[in-house]
């Protein structure tokens, strides 16, 4: 592994209706794992505009998933970290043909990580040099078994991310 430069927070699937419904689980989020993080990157279903505030004073890169009705935030994002591209997007439809869909978003653009998220399950892989990354939901619902957040670790040469289980704080994927 090569020197980290940038630490991510990621995140997705938050889905809070109130600010107050996320303040507490962002505090130990920022004082926990994401104490070191130099951003987060959250993909879509923020549910409540105002709740991207519970992230500061880290910069938050967000885009607008399926239950964002109304927002301003774009649907994807291609993002830039040194040498990293990162494409961002949340993703539709049945959980079958998941991670083909997010892919033809930025089939016509080389990047080296895919965050997505919509599904509420975990995922961190590689797809030749493309690390595939789904943080899982910060409220779980929908079947996830658990509340998960990723930590995606950009390195001088290469880039490594792992998926936590939050109210465990370990390591699942």
């Amino acid at each position: 592994m090569s020197e980290v430069v940038m630490k991510l927070a990621v995140v997705s699937d938050s889905h809070w209706r109130t600010v107050a419904d996320g303040r507490e689980l962002v505090g130990n989020l920022l004082t926990g794992p994401f104490a070191t993080a130099d951003a987060v990157l959250h993909a879509g279903d923020l549910v409540t505009p105002d709740a991207a505030l519970l992230f500061a004073p880290l910069p938050l890169y967000a885009v607008a998933g399926n239950c964002d009705s109304g927002s301003d935030l774009p649907t994807r994002r291609l993002l830039r970290f040194g040498r990293w591209r990162i494409g961002l997007v949340h993703g539709w439809g049945p959980p079958a043909g998941l991670e083909q869909r997010v892919l033809q978003v930025f089939a016509d653009q080389t990047i080296d990580v895919l965050v997505f998220g919509h599904s509420h399950v975990p995922l961190c892989r590689r797809i030749g040099s493309l690390l595939l990354l789904n943080p899982g939901s910060l409220t779980a619902g929908r079947g996830a078994m658990r509340r998960s957040a990723a930590l995606l670790y950009l390195g001088d040469q290469d880039v490594r991310a792992e998926v936590i289980d939050i109210d465990a704080c370990q390591q699942i994927v």
